[in-house]
């Protein structure tokens, strides 16, 4: 098993079309089956079900699936680490980010982190918190993560880093404007704007921004 093997069968897995994902990879659709085929002779098993009309991942796919972009991670932070040491740092910090975690503050943070600790290199990577994050902290992929929530569940401790204030934004004549400090039942009566829950998926409850690292 190579490495062409694995963005193959990354490609294929995430596009389920084989002509779009020789074209993602830039390769001809032939040499794209043979990597599968070689690929699935290799663990012995199909990855993929194929009919005249789709392409679907078959359980043994979808397994193979969830450790591929792992070893994708852990890869690119192997040779991060080697390019820090050869810039003159004795360390790295992983941290993953979710839910827009404000940049002012992270800033704060990360620029007291360099002052007490300037020969560690920061390495900052923007995940989903429960798809990616969570995952990532329990299977050493990340040090620490900021998200805006505590949902972390077992074997991980969240410990509050900052506050920000909750606020709603509504146009200058809005109704919300009577009140000096307005009710959340009040605009919950409102259509609201929010963030992509497959991509904020931690801003419950919105004003708390909590970072989550490995337990001991």
């Amino acid at each position: 098993m190579e490495l062409r093997h694995l963005r193959c069968f990354q490609a294929v897995a995430e596009e389920l079309h084989f002509a779009r994902a020789a074209e993602r990879l830039h390769i001809e659709q032939s040499p794209l089956s043979r990597a599968i085929k070689e690929l699935e002779e290799d663990l012995g098993t199909r990855l993929f079900i194929r009919t005249t009309r789709s392409t679907r991942l078959s359980r043994a796919g979808q397994m193979f699936l969830e450790h591929v972009p792992r070893i994708f991670t852990a890869l690119q932070q192997a040779r991060e680490s080697v390019k820090a040491v050869a810039a003159g740092y004795d360390g790295q910090l992983r941290v993953a980010l979710s839910d827009g975690i404000t940049p002012p503050r992270l800033s704060t943070f990360l620029m007291q982190c360099r002052e007490e600790d300037p020969e560690v290199d920061i390495h900052l990577v923007e995940v989903p918190l429960s798809q990616q994050q969570i995952k990532g902290l329990h299977d050493d992929l990340y040090d620490v993560g900021f998200a805006q929530s505590d949902e972390v569940g077992d074997g991980l401790l969240a410990e509050l880093a900052w506050s920000d204030p909750l606020v709603v934004a509504v146009p200058v004549r809005h109704p919300l404007l009577t009140h000096k400090r307005i009710p959340l039942e009040e605009v919950l009566r409102y259509p609201l704007v929010m963030c992509d829950p497959h991509i904020c998926d931690g801003l419950l409850p919105p004003n708390r921004a909590r970072p989550s690292r490995r337990g001991h």
